[in-house]
């Protein structure tokens, strides 16, 4: 299988489809915020795979678009007889060192924890959250408005490096 940065409509398709089967059941729930904490764990844990530029969590980021586009090309052949391969205009996240990569994989393991622990529904959010905030980042709208995430997460892990060799605390 190869893979593809390049979102299209029809992968776009795909991701609207699986956040508005997360977004629904909040909607009509009662709106608390809560209803939303696991689909937010996988969109959260994919925002940050975004800024990998490889390893396994940037390897899952990058198929994401491979998965989206086929999905998202089967559902719009089969529904509505017709299927946009036209391609969006791409965005990156880039900029992570490597304090920051350990920030990242804290993120990922806390994530995969929460979904170990949670019960079927909450898996599904969790897989779902991750698969739309791994298909929308890859958009130039949504990479731009992240663009802030490498620096602060660079920042974080900056800090815990500093900490931990004592700069500052004696």
């Amino acid at each position: 299988m190869t893979s593809t940065t390049t979102l299209t409509v029809s992968g776009l398709l795909a991701a609207v489809l699986v956040l508005v089967a997360n977004l629904r059941p909040w909607w009509n729930g009662g709106r608390e915020m809560k209803m939303l904490s696991s689909f937010g764990k996988g969109f959260a844990a994919a925002a940050c795979a975004a800024a990998c530029p490889g390893g396994i969590l940037g390897w899952t980021h990058t198929h994401a678009a491979t998965v989206a586009n086929g999905a998202g090309a089967r559902t719009s052949t089969a529904a509505a007889g017709t299927s946009s391969a036209s391609g969006l205009t791409t965005g990156q996240l880039v900029g992570l060192g490597a304090t920051g990569a350990g920030v990242v994989i804290v993120v990922a393991f806390l994530v995969g924890l929460a979904c170990k622990e949670a019960g079927k529904k909450d898996k599904r959010r969790i897989v779902g959250g991750f698969f739309v905030g791994s298909v929308l980042t890859l958009t130039a709208g949504v990479a731009g408005a992240l663009a802030w995430l490498p620096g602060a997460l660079n920042a974080a892990g900056e800090g815990v490096v500093a900490a931990v060799q004592g700069s500052g605390l004696l």
